[in-house]
């Protein structure tokens, strides 16, 4: 299963991602994530989100080989609204969610992470938006809320990472912790949430939401324009072929 979701005991909701290899999630994939963080903030018995993932890493973005494998622009249009429907599930979840990352967080990861309440990391942890390599834009939005705005520009231009422990000092994460330890310190910031009344942290959430300056669904979905004009242009799908070891010209496909 590539997404599960377990409400503990104590109201906290537990949300996984598990896609093997690398836990890039395919346009499926984004609409569970979405799904499933819309359930939890419906349900009233959830108190708190920890959203965390297994295996090598938090996520790694979009499944590129499965664009590359899709006639036409359908993976395109289904991932760029996957995409779009889970950082907004994130952002506008009824409760907080904590991201418990572990590993490398990319591309579409950072979307999750940046539109998250609560950042804990492992010491292994790592953040980045590659999105120029395979020809795309998208998620400076939410890198630009995990970093000042020269180092966003920085990061995006030379699609560099930046470990987790250099995001402390900017106070977007809160804590790195050995990986071993990270899903209890997820734990402890949402058991200190859960403690509370749940009627005020729900409120809290929409009050902190209406008085962000800044409006990340409408300037996401900004990005995402500029993505469809390099799509159509062809650089993107050029690009895309490049890392994904294409060659469509002999008919290949993976």
């Amino acid at each position: 299963m590539t997404i599960s979701s377990e409400l503990r005991d104590d109201g906290i909701r537990v949300i996984t991602m598990n896609a093997p290899p690398v836990n890039a999630l395919t346009v499926q994939g984004w609409f569970d994530v979405a799904a499933a963080l819309d359930e939890a903030g419906a349900d009233l018995a959830t108190k708190v989100v920890v959203l965390r993932a297994e295996g090598k890493g938090f996520n790694a973005g979009v499944d590129i080989k499965e664009m590359q494998n899709t006639s036409g622009f359908d993976a395109l249009l289904g991932a760029n609204k996957g995409c779009y429907a889970a950082f907004k599930a994130v952002y506008e979840c009824s409760v907080p969610v904590i991201a418990a990352v572990n590993g490398f967080c990319v591309g579409g990861g950072v979307g999750l992470v940046g539109n998250a309440d609560c950042v804990v990391a492992s010491d292994d942890a790592y953040f980045g938006v590659p999105e120029v390599n395979q020809g795309a834009l998208g998620a400076a939005t939410h890198m630009a809320r995990l970093v000042p705005q020269h180092m966003m520009r920085t990061l995006y231009f030379t699609a560099r990472t930046i470990p987790a422990k250099d995001l402390v000092q900017f106070g977007s994460v809160l804590e790195v912790v050995p990986r071993d330890e990270l899903d209890e310190a997820a734990l402890r910031v949402a058991r200190d949430i859960a403690a509370k009344d749940t009627r005020v942290i729900r409120a809290a959430k929409e009050a902190l939401n209406g008085i962000d300056p800044i409006n990340v669904n409408q300037s996401y979905r900004w990005e995402q324009g500029f993505t469809f004009e390099l799509n159509l242009m062809g650089v993107s799908d050029e690009l895309r072929d490049d890392f994904a070891g294409t060659d469509k010209s002999k008919g290949a496909s993976q």
